[in-house]
């Protein structure tokens, strides 16, 4: 329950867990520092990991969970292409490997709706209270263009948040993503948009595979209308 001393509300559901990753590989520079070797790193147990810190550490008692939600299919779509959202449909229900890091094994579909529903419930949280609101979800998004999956993301979330809060009637939004991987999925839904602000800090990693074709450069700065409205800040290793 929200008090006035909260810092901030966090949004979870459970379905979340239910997209299994399998066995990847971390990236050569992580995988060094790491001292047990997970899985994937993008498994359950990274997500499980946040919420334990969140309810055990030191800044809990001001923190006020909320429950999340399923995204409807219709919700989807407002972002996504509607063929694209049936053909993830499917593969999540029959499993599928759809890029060489990202597969989808049967029964994610409802860790998939979670993680947009969970997200479009904080961002309507957030329009309604003024307050910050943090949802914590996987599988991550910010790699999913409209009709493309990538780089272990399907739907992505903050941009179906962002389309939301316009069609509520927000005309500004800016969008910050800080990865280590440029945020080519979010880049590329708003890159013609002039209401959506695009900024991406990632480490520069030069060329990308078939499925990521922006490169995350500081020239790539948006296109017609949205001359302008995106901003890459690739950083050296370290930064």
């Amino acid at each position: 329950m929200t008090t006035e001393a909260s810092l901030l509300d966090v949004f979870w559901h459970d379905d979340v867990l239910l997209h299994d990753t399998g066995c990847g590989l971390f990236e050569r520079a992580a995988s060094a520092l790491l001292a047990l070797q997970m899985p994937h790193p993008e498994g359950p147990e990274r997500i499980r990991n946040m919420k334990a810190i969140l309810e055990r550490g030191p800044i809990a008692p001001r923190l006020a969970w909320h429950a999340g939600r399923h995204a409807t299919e219709d919700e989807l779509v407002r972002f996504h292409d509607r063929a694209y959202v049936a053909e993830i449909k499917q593969a999540a229900h029959d499993g599928r490997r759809l890029t060489a890091t990202t597969s989808l094994q049967p029964g994610a579909w409802r860790a998939l709706l979670a993680s947009a529903g969970t997200t479009l419930a904080a961002g309507r949280h957030v329009l309604a209270s003024e307050r910050p609101a943090f949802a914590l979800v996987r599988p991550p998004g910010h790699h999913a263009a409209r009709a493309v999956a990538d780089g272990y993301c399907f739907f992505n979330q903050v941009s179906l948040a962002a389309v939301d809060a316009r069609a509520s009637g927000l005309k500004r939004i800016a969008i910050v993503d800080w990865d280590v991987h440029h945020g080519n999925g979010t880049q590329e839904g708003f890159y013609a948009r002039d209401d959506v602000l695009t900024v991406s800090l990632h480490m520069d990693h030069g060329a990308w595979g078939p499925t990521h074709p922006q490169s995350g450069s500081v020239d790539e700065r948006g296109s017609g209308r949205g001359l302008g409205f995106n901003l890459n800040l690739p950083l050296p290793m370290g930064a």
